[in-house]
């Protein structure tokens, strides 16, 4: 067997592409490894969100054409890929910049991979692949061999049409489309025959979900949750990343009558003033926003919001800022992602004039993160003495403990319960840690809590 490593940045859905690429490699006879050091393939599946994820994949790049050399002076051969959204936005840069890697390819092309493979085993080079092809790379996938784990992803939607000022999503995986609804059910069921007891629904904005039936009609994405929800075996879903346009009332109600459905959703606000959300062109207001949590909260009490937070994008006024903060009190979250605004190449903010200094960037971001910990602490100290129904998913750092996870996203460790991997078991919540929650099964004997690591 050759050795395959896959150096995965960014959002689950490039968690998900890089067990595809896995897939798609294992008929060619590539295992997975968990070091580069000796790999027969290696392929960084990047992301362009963050800042500075060129620069990172560069660094990354020379890294590993040291390893390529040295196993080419032993007489073997290293092949390096690099996928995703940084290859597709600066694909033939990465081929002018760096000579060691053999092949880019773009998040909508990697189906084409064991072919580029071929074609530079044969005739040396590079191979770029980073056009958007008519064909649906979901039917040239093989299926799903490999078990994940009892916690799994499942792309159902990808690209984007919202053109938001700040993104470059829809340049680097082109426009929204929408997975066939009896493709998703097929491969759910597969991944129910693995072990799965929980899906997640993945898509750039997965509640703009469009599918086509069985029926031959459009389904929405409350339809699809609704006959995942009918799966064998399948006991729990979620979703993510929604855009608060596409919370539609057949999904907000989905949210009180699917039971499976967890009670955790991640809506992304970005700002809570008005005028940035315009700048931004999220195509709705702050208090729009407000409305719909409203909705969510009416359909389903128990419901923790989470969402993501842009700080000092371009325009950005104190007014403004404190209007962020207000929104963030109004809601109370239970978790969130918060970053400084950075240019993107080629997107509308990155020329805009009014770029708001760093440090006032720096400042900004400390205070709004501080908050959020805030609420977020205080949303994991109000589980505190309640019992949770937690998902097993791996061991823990301590014998005989197992680490699984909350109906709110929670890392949950229980001793005691390293025999029940895959199942879920009721918890009662002993204490609470910066990052996760002791438990012990219900209806245990328990001692003193012990300190969460």
């Amino acid at each position: 067997m050759k050795r395959l490593f896959v150096k995965t940045y960014g959002c689950q859905m490039n968690v998900y592409d890089s067990a595809r690429m896995a897939d798609l490699l294992a008929p060619l006879g590539y295992a997975p490894t968990d070091t580069p050091d000796g790999a027969d393939m290696v392929i960084l599946n990047t992301c362009h969100i963050r800042e500075k994820a060129a620069e990172k994949v560069y660094s990354e790049l020379g890294r590993l054409r040291k390893m390529k050399e040295e196993k080419a002076q032993g007489g073997a051969r290293m092949m390096i890929a690099v996928a995703g959204c940084v290859a597709q936005a600066e694909g033939e840069e990465i081929v002018r910049r760096q000579s060691a890697v053999d092949l880019v390819v773009g998040p909508q092309s990697y189906h084409r991979l064991p072919e580029m493979i071929a074609k530079v085993a044969r005739a040396g080079g590079q191979a770029l692949e980073t056009d958007f092809p008519a064909e649906d790379k979901f039917d040239a996938l093989p299926a799903q061999s490999a078990n994940a784990g009892p916690s799994v992803f499942l792309t159902v939607q990808e690209g984007c049409d919202k053109f938001c000022t700040f993104c470059v999503v829809p340049y680097t995986r082109g426009n929204e489309y929408s997975r066939p609804v009896v493709q998703i059910l097929e491969e759910a069921r597969r991944l129910a025959d693995l072990g799965a007891r929980e899906i997640t629904l993945l898509g750039q904005n997965v509640n703009a979900y469009r599918g086509i039936g069985p029926d031959r009609e459009d389904w929405t994405l409350a339809k699809l949750l609704h006959a995942l929800s009918r799966v064998d075996g399948i006991e729990r879903l979620r979703y993510t990343t929604s855009h608060p346009r596409d919370m539609s009332d057949d999904l907000i109600a989905a949210h009180g009558e699917i039971e499976g459905l967890m009670p955790y959703l991640h809506l992304p606000v970005q700002s809570g003033s008005d005028a940035i959300l315009a700048a931004m062109n999220r195509q709705h207001t702050a208090d729009e926003y407000r409305r719909i949590v409203d909705r969510i909260r009416a359909a389903r009490g128990d419901i923790a919001l989470s969402s993501d937070f842009i700080v000092g994008f371009p325009g950005e006024s104190d007014r403004d800022f404190k209007d962020t903060m207000t929104l963030i009190r109004d809601i109370g979250y239970a978790g969130a992602f918060s970053f400084k605004y950075s240019k993107r190449p080629g997107t509308p903010a990155s020329a805009a004039r009014k770029q708001v200094p760093e440090d006032v960037k720096a400042a900004r971001l400390e205070a709004l993160q501080s908050l959020l910990i805030e609420q977020q602490r205080a949303f994991n100290r109000s589980c505190e003495g309640r019992t949770l129904s937690v998902l097993f998913e791996k061991p823990g750092r301590q014998t005989g403990q197992a680490i699984g996870r909350s109906p709110y996203l929670q890392a949950v460790h229980v001793d005691g319960a390293d025999d029940m991997i895959g199942q879920i078991r009721d918890v009662k919540i002993v204490s609470v840690g910066p990052n996760s929650l002791k438990g012990a099964l219900a209806g245990a004997k328990t001692r003193d809590a012990a300190p969460v690591l």
